[in-house]
């Protein structure tokens, strides 16, 4: 993908005509090269929206949405460059790797193979599409194409990596070793095949020498952190525990949250009696994994062992409610019931031991055993105390690293985009200049009022000046609107002081105001809608406080819906709906009025990303990625977190 990225990036201009486009696609590349990737899809936006008929915007904001973990998106727009321009081998390339991001790998050697009639020398490709055969387990093709590479480049390593690991697939490893040995040969600072050879060892139960492969590999590639655990595991196996746990707590700097990191280290700090800190460790397995019972059970060992007995019965009885014949736990349980003087529930375990197993002998932890191991899908109870090891151990290929624009990696909450209400704020957004659109707002604009009002979702806060410049407009229009001396001149005052009340915080005024306003007129849609979104604030904040706010709930949607029955066009009503009903988990009613607003506006970003999270949450989760993949498409850069969080 470097490679596709830098040389594209000097593509020549087609034409003087296309002056204006190409402007905007060159900025939209220059935001590329400096990995501000959710702003050049706002510029390439714009080019797509001008001249739709064009190939280049359309594979470019594919680039930006890839570098955004956004496959989904990044291969549709391929697939338009494609549509348009049959014969650029760079879209092929960068749609095949969106496929293989998706596990379509079946799709993604379509592509290679359409790829390679126009660039039959392009080494990437061959690569990529050897991968993807390994993975559909075509492995008599894949080793036929790994032959013709290695004819076609004798000294390519990595032929001869691949090579091995399909040997290793049908179970081969002497030939294996042999095309790894092959590929050290050729190139012995590849640090990713060091990390492969060692992977033979592990599974050969040769610790000094996995060790060793697996040293070089770190060396190389020091930040990786599946080495350092698998590293952990072979010293862990010479009984060097000191080197084990040092390798660990590197793994874990590098990768906070690894699971297999966590959980073998402490176990091993259980080993050294080194308990609370292995409490610690559990307790962040079960942050990961709540239900993972093998935790569980040695966070309630430790737990025993520190003294806070009442910690362990509860999670000695989340074990046992799942395994009642667990008897190892029923004893430890009664143990910790007898120190708290609850002689009848200690009592009661000690029966239910005794009645189903009379021989059996029971008073002493078994040590953690340096010749034990588990899968981790291993769920057998009796092998709580074993050091866990990947199902499959395999060598990971990619290598991530963070830098600017990669905003897909911050944190985003899965809350719902808040309400468009009326502000005397315009909208602010670094690419799109133009401010949403209402009929009914721009009536009320129309009319020759001192200020004008705009449609906004945003919350922003006033600065100081700001504040007191609205204090002083509140004042103004309250003078007017006492001084007025009919109702049609007290209207727009009456509601200009509504929003004003809005911006300062102040909804118990505005909802008084609007109340007033819509005793004069109860035909105002803007009127209604204003309020049910004061009301909605006010409820967001007594929620938080911990207070019912149904009934005022109810007022939200009444207000919603005779706002909708008088504007039966305004997509922003419907949107609003659609989040209160968000909010009451009410789904299915959610996503009928954000379709609805999508029928009536089709580029309000907000719309999707939320259709998104009810899709999301109603369990259709490959609907709401699509939307989620719009939203970020249309400006709202959170969405590329939620889609990283989910389409795994």
């Amino acid at each position: 993908m470097r490679r596709i990225f830098y040389l594209l990036l000097f593509i020549p201009l087609v034409s003087f005509a296309q002056f204006n486009t190409d402007r905007l696609v060159m900025i939209g590349r220059s935001a590329l090269y400096y990995e501000d990737y959710v702003l050049s899809i706002q510029y390439f936006n714009q080019a797509i929206s001008q001249k739709p008929w064009l190939y280049e915007p359309w594979f470019f904001r594919g680039v930006a949405k890839f570098y955004l973990e956004d496959y989904r998106g990044a291969e549709s727009d391929c697939s338009e460059a494609i549509e348009r321009n049959p014969y650029v081998v760079s879209a092929y390339e960068l749609r095949g790797l969106c496929r293989i991001n998706q596990k379509k790998y079946s799709e993604a050697v379509s592509d290679y193979d359409r790829a390679l009639r126009y660039d039959p020398e392009n080494q990437g490709l061959w690569h990529n599409r050897v991968l993807c055969l390994i993975q559909e387990k075509n492995y008599d093709r894949a080793l036929a194409e790994i032959d013709t590479m290695i004819v076609h480049w004798s000294r390519y390593a990595r032929a001869y990596s691949m090579q091995a690991e399909v040997y290793l697939m049908q179970k081969d490893t002497t030939k294996a070793v042999q095309s790894l040995d092959k590929s050290l040969e050729l190139d012995p600072y590849d640090g990713g095949i060091w990390a492969e050879r060692a992977v033979i060892s592990l599974a050969r139960q040769q610790w000094k020498e996995g060790e060793e492969y697996l040293s070089k590999s770190i060396h190389l590639l020091p930040k990786h952190p599946g080495n350092y655990i698998n590293r952990a595991l072979a010293r862990y196996n010479q009984s060097n525990l000191r080197g084990a746990m040092a390798d660990y707590d590197t793994a874990l700097d590098l990768d906070p949250n690894n699971f297999l990191g966590h959980y073998n280290r402490g176990l091993l700090r259980a080993q050294v009696g080194d308990d609370n800190r292995g409490i610690e460790d559990f307790d962040f397995v079960l942050k990961l994994e709540p239900n993972n019972l093998m935790a569980l059970f040695n966070r309630a060992l430790l737990l025993e062992q520190t003294g806070n007995l009442r910690a362990a019965i509860r999670d000695y009885s989340k074990v046992i409610e799942e395994y009642p014949n667990f008897w190892f736990g029923l004893q430890h349980r009664a143990s910790c019931y007898r120190r708290l003087g609850n002689t009848k529930q200690a009592e009661l375990d000690e029966f239910r031991i005794l009645k189903a197993q009379m021989d059996k002998r029971y008073g002493h932890q078994p040590r953690l055993s340096k010749k034990q191991m588990r899968k981790r899908s291993d769920e057998d109870l009796e092998k709580y105390n074993q050091i866990v090891v990947a199902d499959e151990q395999e060598v990971e290929h990619e290598y991530k690293s963070d830098y600017r624009g990669r905003v897909q990696n911050r944190k985003a909450e899965l809350t719902l985009q808040p309400m468009f209400g009326l502000t005397f704020s315009r909208p602010k957004n670094d690419v799109k200049h133009d401010n949403p659109y209402e009929e009914t707002v721009d009536n009320f604009n129309q009319k020759s009022h001192a200020r004008t009002i705009y449609v906004s979702c945003d919350q922003t806060k006033l600065d100081e000046d700001r504040m007191k410049q609205t204090f002083t407009y509140i004042d103004s229009l309250s003078t007017a609107i006492d001084a007025s001396k009919n109702t049609s001149d007290v209207k727009p005052l009456l509601f200009l002081r509504a929003i004003a009340y809005c911006s300062i915080q102040n909804f118990d005024n505005a909802i008084d105001d609007l109340g007033i306003y819509l005793q004069i007129d109860s035909t105002s849609s803007l009127a209604y809608w204003q309020r049910a979104v004061c009301q909605a604030k006010i409820n967001e904040f007594n929620a938080a406080q911990g207070t019912n706010i149904e009934l005022q709930s109810a007022n939200v949607l009444g207000d919603l819906s005779d706002a909708i029955q008088l504007s039966p066009k305004n997509a922003y009503l419907y949107y609003n709906r659609g989040n209160l009903y968000a909010l009451r988990q009410d789904y299915q009613r959610a996503i009928d009025d954000y379709n609805r607003a999508i029928v009536l506006e089709q580029d309000i970003a907000e719309i999707y990303y939320n259709r998104g999270l009810a899709r999301i949450h109603s369990k259709h989760v490959a609907e709401g990625i699509a939307d989620l993949s719009k939203a970020g498409e249309l400006g709202i850069y959170q969405a590329y977190s939620v889609i990283k969080k989910y389409q795994k």
